[in-house]
């Protein structure tokens, strides 16, 4: 068994799509996803795009992928990254799939000079969970996520409050 991994390229958005799919299914969420392979093309893959993307191979196939961005600490007064999706196709886990993608975004978030890598996970998501504890990562439990989305980001940004 050969694992890879390497920078995604815009004929990977139908890959990626299809990996956001199944991940997003996963999270019982499948129905939220309203991304086409051409709004993937044309947002992750732009000039200047602020995301970006691995894709994980095993023996050439894909197996996974994740997607992050630069992120900025003012407390720690240096760039961050925010990894968006980590994501390996269910047969594939347990393989050092994900230790190894997540490993190549910290080795980047060091070689920039980064202060932190951090991450979304569900609460029920134990596998999840555990494998981000034995790797040294902690919950910040202090700190709750907010969203402005849908109809209200609309109505906020036009000042209908």
């Amino acid at each position: 068994m050969t694992l890879s991994i390497r920078p995604a390229r815009a004929e990977d958005a139908q890959q990626i799509l299809d990996f956001i799919i199944e991940l997003a299914i996963y999270e019982k969420a499948g129905h939220e996803v309203i991304a086409s392979v051409e709004d993937i093309r044309s947002t992750l893959f732009a000039e200047n795009a602020p995301s970006r993307a691995l894709i994980c191979l095993k023996d050439d196939r894909p197996i996974g992928y994740a997607v992050y961005f630069y992120s900025y600490s003012t407390w720690l007064g240096r760039n961050g990254i925010y990894l968006e999706d980590l994501y390996i196709t269910p047969d594939q886990r347990g393989s050092g799939a994900g230790r190894r993608l997540l490993r190549e975004i910290a080795r980047e978030a060091r070689a920039n000079d980064c202060g932190r890598l951090e991450w979304s996970v569900l609460d029920w998501n134990q596998p999840a969970i555990d494998f981000y504890r034995s790797i040294g990562a902690l919950p910040q439990d202090e700190w709750v996520r907010y969203r402005l989305d849908g109809e209200a980001l609309q109505r906020f940004a036009e000042g209908a409050d």
